[in-house]
């Protein structure tokens, strides 16, 4: 017979440890919670003698529960200590950004999470009677802690690039709002990255380098349509009349949504839309 003595005053956790144990798919196991000295106590009988397979499933068990009921404290006290110069709402952001990595790349990070996670178990169970909780969290997962900090550290580069991007749009929108504009209106015909823009009478407006000198392009690269934007920040439409060819509204248009604010409408099937969407019309923003 193996026992497992599993230590800990939160009652959250007990509650827990408790239920799995419950509804568990483990052979020949019994458990009870004791209260000794200093530590609520859920201690463990297996009754039989495949100890690999008790381990493995006390292992899964408690793997589950330190990513269930430790891993947001956990985050939150890694970007407290290594991120403290940002200030509250910016590590709420980050926290955000985490949660939404977690969620995109759901199986990736759960797995890779899981594996050290069920290891490191595995390991100290299977030459330990006793295992406090905290103490184990605390000092015991430092390849689990590394891959918290990973994601962290991925959360804070986006944080900061969208950062960046945010303050790109602030300075783009006081310069054009502090300079008169230099036409009433322009077309842009947008599809798959690729766009043209008319003037109000429909004539081509010259997407060059040469003639617009290329002063305002930005710091965030959105490659062949750094040219139009460069050519409506000089431009400065009153309004700009977006056809969307393919329907889809991308990072650029909603950047230029940004930007020009209520001077932006968006168009799905005008007469435009209709020429370049089904005559096959070539977009391209750069005639040099």
């Amino acid at each position: 017979m193996k026992s497992l003595c599993i230590k800990t005053n939160n009652s959250i956790i007990l509650d827990y440890l408790l239920n799995e144990l419950k509804y568990a798919d483990i052979e020949n196991i019994c458990f009870s919670k004791n209260q000794f000295k200093n530590y609520q106590n859920i201690i463990i009988h297996y009754l039989s003698t495949d100890y690999p397979y008790f381990f493995s499933k006390i292992s899964k068990l408690l793997s589950f529960l330190i990513i269930d009921e430790f891993e947001d404290m956990l985050m939150k006290r890694n970007i407290h200590k290594n991120y403290f110069y940002f200030d509250s709402l910016e590590r709420d952001k980050i926290l955000k950004n985490c949660y939404n990595l977690l969620s995109d790349e759901y199986y990736k990070w759960f797995d890779k999470k899981f594996e050290v996670l069920y290891a490191s178990v595995y390991d100290f169970i299977s030459t330990n009677k006793s295992l406090l909780l905290d103490g184990f969290i605390n000092f015991r997962l430092q390849k689990y802690s590394a891959i918290l900090d990973e994601i962290i550290s991925e959360s804070v580069s986006d944080y900061i690039i969208e950062k960046e991007y945010m303050e790109f749009i602030s300075l783009l929108k006081l310069y054009i709002n502090s300079q008169a504009t230099n036409c009433n209106m322009v077309h842009l015909i947008y599809k798959t990255s690729e766009s043209i823009l008319l003037d109000e009478n429909k004539n081509l407006i010259l997407s060059s380098d040469k003639l617009f000198n290329a002063k305002y392009l930005s710091d965030i690269s959105f490659s062949s349509n750094d040219y139009t934007l460069n050519s409506l920040l000089t431009l400065l439409p009153k309004k700009i009349h977006i056809h969307l060819v393919d329907n889809q509204i991308d990072e650029f248009i909603n950047t230029l949504q940004l930007i020009f604010e209520n001077r932006v409408s968006i168009c799905l099937n005008c007469d435009i839309c209709r020429l370049y969407r089904y005559h096959n019309n070539p977009i391209s923003n750069n005639t040099k």
